[in-house]
């Protein structure tokens, strides 16, 4: 594995269905994973979507909750009028979600459930969600984040969405990429290139994807509108135009750039289209990823002889170098509460991905492949997203930030990489 200045070279890619969706397994959970009860939602008649299946769903791949069988249930048919929660104490079931799904008029639905917590025999939660045909599997997603967040204590990220590349076939070759939600489902294509198409990553409003594509036979830097898909280009200097990464405002890009005959840190501001350049060294600088506050931007640099990711004031100044276990450490991301950092470390030929705990000053390595790359937060901070190789196939993987939970996602025929992580929709 080198150092992505690959930003120049051809992605390992593989054929896919371009609308395929990506088929989740959990590969480890929490030991002691929290049982939980999803009962049967009430409904009006038959459901474009299961809602209380996609919650089961959504809680299980968390890894921190075990959805119970209907068979294991101490009572049949509950209601929030008939329940007894001390028979669910009794079993060992600490939380029991009760649903309906309404549907006032054709196409308009209102998702409403109740969470209770048995041992201290009260209400946890209760809410009503309006939705429609389009967007009902979505209400699913909010419902299972504010179970989570009223059981956890932190808000679920399971309403979001990642984007990824594939490449498609047969045919000629195309480059295509791809948004789903984040439990694989509802994919669609965002661009369909003959060029390879790299990097991709969301703005922090998740209206805009930017990302490097290879139009013309050299690399460019492109923003995406994902409703309209009107697409700009950004950057398209001389050289290395690549790896960009969004601004906490929103406003500015940082990217690598070799207009200057070196790989270096650059920043543009959107709306002026100014350029300033972070860094000045003769080793390679790229992979830019902007501190949570805005005030700096950590990136990948070899000045040391290796691949170490540094941190430079988005000011100007002289680079701190973050990481010094491992051989090779290379494109990070920062959680979105500045405390940790996840990166590429590389190891005796082996690279996989780890966390820095910033406060604590350890790192920890969370995965066991031997290509693991391309790690990405969820907007929550729980779990890592990242590309990796199984059977020589590319697919996606997650990782709890604590290592705990892991799960794969593949695609039924084909492969998949370049995973970013979208932040949280707001309802």
């Amino acid at each position: 594995m080198k150092l992505k200045i690959a930003l120049i070279s051809v992605c390992l890619l593989f054929s896919i269905n371009s609308h395929a969706e990506l088929d989740i397994t959990i590969t480890s959970g929490l030991d002691g994973a929290m049982p939980i009860a999803i009962t049967n939602f009430t409904t009006a008649g038959k459901m474009p979507q299961d809602v209380d299946e996609i919650i089961k769903a959504d809680l299980a791949r968390s890894g921190r909750f075990k959805p119970l069988a209907e068979n294991k249930f101490p009572q049949k048919n509950i209601t929030p009028q008939n329940m007894q929660l001390r028979l669910w104490r009794e079993k060992g079931i600490d939380y029991l979600v009760v649903g309906s799904v309404e549907q006032p008029a054709a196409g308009s639905y209102i998702v409403k459930f109740q969470l209770f917590d048995s041992a201290g025999v009260k209400q946890l939660a209760g809410y009503s969600i309006p939705a429609d045909d389009k967007t009902l599997r979505m209400a699913a997603h909010q419902a299972s984040d504010l179970i989570y967040e009223a059981i956890i204590g932190i808000r679920g990220a399971f309403n979001t969405r990642i984007v990824y590349v594939t490449e498609g076939k047969p045919g000629p070759r195309r480059y295509i990429m791809q948004i789903s939600d984040s439990d694989g489902y509802n994919a669609r294509t965002i661009l369909s290139s003959p060029a390879p198409l790299m990097s991709p990553v969301w703005s922090k409003d998740n209206q805009k994807i930017a990302f490097v594509s290879f139009e013309n036979n050299r690399s460019g830097v492109y923003v995406q509108d994902i409703t309209t898909g009107q697409r700009t280009r950004v950057s398209g200097y001389k050289g290395i135009n690549g790896a960009p990464a969004w601004s906490p405002d929103g406003k500015r890009l940082a990217i690598t750039l070799s207009k200057s005959g070196n790989p270096d840190i650059y920043v543009i501001d959107l709306t002026s289209k100014q350029i300033s350049q972070l860094t000045r060294d003769n080793a390679i600088d790229t992979e830019p990823v902007w501190m949570p506050d805005g005030t700096g931007v950590a990136f990948t640099s070899n000045r040391s002889g290796k691949p170490q990711i540094y941190r430079v004031p988005v000011t100007g100044g002289s680079p701190k170098r973050l990481t010094y276990e491992g051989d090779y450490n290379a494109a990070a991301d920062i959680s979105p509460d500045g405390s940790m950092m996840t990166m590429v470390n590389g190891e005796k030929g082996k690279f996989r991905i780890a966390v820095l705990d910033f406060n604590k000053g350890e790192t920890q390595v969370l995965t066991d492949g031997s290509l693991d790359e391309s790690p990405s937060f969820a907007p929550n901070g729980s779990m890592i997203i990242y590309a990796t190789k199984t059977k020589g196939r590319s697919v996606l993987a997650a990782v709890s930030s604590d290592g705990r939970v892991k799960q794969t996602l593949r695609l039924k025929s084909g492969g998949v990489q370049e995973p970013d992580w979208s932040g949280f929709i707001n309802n």
